[in-house]
């Protein structure tokens, strides 16, 4: 089904949330207003929705590379680096939170994150969040790309990047682009393997969480760390 919003002259985008909040707005209108303008032979309304029909909604519209946007007809470079921006600015919002406040206060202010920064990828992505004594967030990044199975994250470069980042415990955070959410075996004896060789170095692993679309499944809460 093709996604676009009619709006009159009177009830553009801009005027809508000023007047009654971002929240009142359908994604294409929060959409056009990013993308400001439209491109030859569609304004920028029909523009908004095409995007989103293309990409099968806002978190694969997100998710795209900057090159399955340049591919886009009309786009631009301009364009494709606004939409990059915002998934780039709420994964940050989210962040600064968790630099200012124990993880384990706000455990739904993490799965926030993680699925802000992996729900929308293609191909599974492994990352770290590494924590002070405090278990408040120093830092993130990537470990690896593949599956798990492909041992594709090797404990001993986690080990290294936890003692550079002088961390004292950290949260490991992977997708299943499959939509399932239910914990592997390879991701348990991952979690089991990285969990001792953290151990070593007195590093504790606080969880392992694995993101499936809007589900986020937490192997301490399961019993499973």
């Amino acid at each position: 089904m093709k996604l676009s919003v009619r709006v009159s002259k009177q009830e553009r985008p801009r005027e809508r949330l000023l007047r009654h909040g971002a929240a009142a707005l359908q994604n294409a209108e929060l959409l056009a207003i990013g993308l400001r303008t439209g491109v030859p032979g569609l304004n920028v309304l029909d523009l908004s929705g095409r995007l989103l029909e293309r990409f099968s909604g806002l978190r694969g519209l997100l998710g795209a590379t900057p090159e399955e946007l340049l591919a886009v007809p009309g786009l631009g470079t301009a364009k494709a680096c606004s939409l990059a921006a915002v998934l780039e600015l709420a994964k940050r919002a989210v962040e600064e939170e968790l630099t200012r406040d124990s993880t384990l206060d706000h455990p739904a202010r993490v799965k926030q994150y993680c699925k802000v920064t992996l729900a929308h990828r293609r191909v599974e992505h492994c990352i770290a969040l590494y924590l002070d004594s405090q278990l408040r967030l120093i830092a993130s990044g990537e470990l690896a790309r593949g599956t798990l199975s492909q041992a594709s994250v090797y404990p001993r470069e986690v080990v290294r990047e936890a003692l550079r980042h002088h961390a004292a415990a950290l949260i490991v955070a992977h997708n299943h682009p499959s939509g399932l959410a239910e914990p592997s075996a390879a991701d348990q004896a991952f979690t089991r393997h990285l969990k001792q060789a953290l151990a070593l170095v007195d590093v504790s692993l606080v969880d392992h969480l694995i993101v499936a679309g809007d589900e986020v499944a937490s192997m301490a809460e399961l019993g499973r760390l």
